[in-house]
């Protein structure tokens, strides 16, 4: 790691108020600055974290490397994690990245809380792949602690093919554990995917990491999450992304719906305004006073990818096999899927 100056940024007072994650947050000291982008260190406590969220997820543990994510896609939910370092601007969330310190030790002595069949994430609230990695290598770090054991269940989300150099690790911890690899790719439109999610790798490239980790005989597939109404929904554009996905050898492919909570919402709904005006009005109403849409969008979709995995023949909805939570009705309907909302097409051809 780079040598880490002295004195720090964002120092508390003796008096300050801030308690937990915002005190560590506030005492951290500057790393350097990227493109618009501040590092900071994170003097960590833990970094196995339980999930308790109230949605129903496969995993019972989370790990995050880092704080903040530099990769700015528009819709991202996890925005705000940074509200529990008392800070309010949606958009710190991709310009204040914190590194956390001493992460393989933190994990060397946590790994005894976890209990058989307690799957691990790595990379829910921010990716694990992200540019810091590049130069701090704390997932890197992580995976080496991993396959210095056996039995665990891990599985890892991201939208960069960075992962591809951490291949001989992976094929090692796969040895010894369940390990599942998520590669999350929303459209293959890299048009698309530049104002969607600005400073991730292409889609291609992705596609491509999957390809390779296949072929290495890893168990990776691909997250279409979230699916964007009127944007990235279409049976077309997820047929594409199905059928390219079988085609680069995934395993298993899931997508599931936006989900808006009202930190990203504020990010979100200016990037449509600017981007797909005729979609505002739309967004603003279904999404008013919640972060989910009906469930019945959320059926429509999972009707839809099941029938698309069984024409692709990918066996999978995730890692454990789990059955699609409806049973897939006539293909007519699913065609009809999204009543209401203009389509993405439309605007792409006349931005043109």
């Amino acid at each position: 790691m780079a040598n880490i100056p002295t004195l720090p940024l964002f120092a508390a007072p003796p008096t300050s108020p801030l308690v937990g994650i915002a005190r560590l947050a506030a005492q951290g000291e500057s790393l350097r600055e990227g493109h618009r982008v501040e590092y900071f260190t994170l003097p960590a406590k833990s970094l196995l974290n339980r999930c308790v969220s109230k949605r129903k997820l496969p995993f019972t543990w989370t790990i995050n490397p880092y704080r903040g994510c530099e990769f700015g896609c528009r819709y991202c939910y996890a925005r705000y994690t940074h509200e529990f370092m008392e800070m309010r601007d949606g958009l710190e969330f991709e310009q204040k990245i914190y590194v956390k310190q001493h992460a393989a030790d933190l994990l060397r002595s946590e790994l005894k809380k976890v209990k058989k069949n307690e799957a691990i994430a790595l990379g829910t609230a921010t990716d694990p792949y992200q540019p810091a990695e590049r130069r701090y290598e704390v997932s890197r770090a992580i995976l080496e602690e991993f396959a210095r054991h056996r039995g665990f269940e891990l599985g890892i989300v991201t939208k960069s093919n960075l992962i591809l150099r951490d291949r001989d690790l992976l094929l090692e911890i796969a040895r010894s554990n369940t390990l599942s690899i998520h590669i999350t790719i929303t459209t293959l439109n890299a048009d698309l995917a530049r104002i969607l999610e600005p400073r991730a790798p292409r889609p291609d490239l992705r596609m491509d990491a999957v390809r390779e980790l296949s072929r290495a005989g890893l168990d990776v597939g691909l997250s279409c999450s979230p699916v964007l109404p009127g944007i990235t929904d279409s049976p077309a554009d997820l047929e594409n992304l199905v059928r390219s996905a079988a085609e680069s050898g995934a395993r298993h492919i899931f997508a599931n719906p936006l989900f808006l909570k009202p930190c990203s919402s504020a990010v979100f709904l200016p990037f449509i305004e600017q981007h797909f005006p005729h979609l505002l009005e739309n967004y603003r109403e279904r999404y008013q006073d919640r972060s989910f849409l009906p469930a019945s969008y959320g059926k429509r979709i999972a009707q839809l990818i099941s029938r698309l995995r069984h024409k692709y023949r990918i066996g999978r909805g995730d890692p454990r096999g789990t059955a699609p939570a409806w049973p897939v009705d006539q293909a007519e309907e699913q065609l009809a899927l999204f009543r209401g909302w203009p389509n993405e097409h439309d605007f792409m051809h006349k931005s043109r």
